[in-house]
């Protein structure tokens, strides 16, 4: 039932974005037109902030500074019961989300998916989000250059996931 209405979602909600549309007597192609023109204004604005972080965690994941940072963190990190292997996972995952994915696959490689850092790896990947990245790519979109709240709030809500992470994996292992 629930893979047969996630297949109709698409379709019905484009459906009645058009029919609305019509009803509305708007010219929905030239709204649609006029919405990818934007769209494609954005992508060209954010996009040397996008090639930049991408490069940047590169940069640290290829030259093992990433590895090296973990170790140095290892100690802190268990005061606060966050298993060592996951401190560079938590690190990177505030800026990407594929960097963060292919080291939680590095994870399952030598811990298994169904060990405790696996599930903690799954549902930190899950629970958290990627802060740096949304703010740079989001704010710097619509020029936002005071975030006030923005980060500490965005910083909060990650620790709280990595310990619901934590917690749930040593729950649930």
């Amino acid at each position: 039932m629930i893979t047969w209405l996630s297949r109709l979602l698409i379709p019905l909600t484009v459906s009645y974005i058009v029919g609305f549309g019509l009803i509305s007597k708007r010219p929905v192609f030239d709204d649609f037109l006029a919405g990818a023109k934007d769209g494609m204004k954005t992508v060209a604005a954010i996009l040397p902030t996008l090639i930049g972080l991408m490069t940047a965690v590169g940069v640290l994941r290829a030259s093992g500074f990433l590895d090296v940072l973990g170790d140095w963190l290892t100690i802190p990190a268990s005061w606060l019961h966050l298993p060592g292997e996951l401190v560079p996972l938590t690190l990177v995952r505030m800026i990407s989300n594929s960097a963060g994915t292919g080291l939680v696959l590095d994870i399952f490689e030598t811990y298994g998916p169904d060990s405790m850092l696996g599930m903690a790896a799954s549902v930190l990947m899950s629970s958290t989000e990627t802060v740096f990245y949304c703010i740079s790519i989001y704010f710097g979109a619509v020029r936002v250059e005071k975030t006030r709240y923005a980060i500490p709030g965005a910083l909060i809500a990650t620790a709280a996931g990595i310990a619901a992470s934590i917690w749930l994996a040593g729950h649930f292992a």
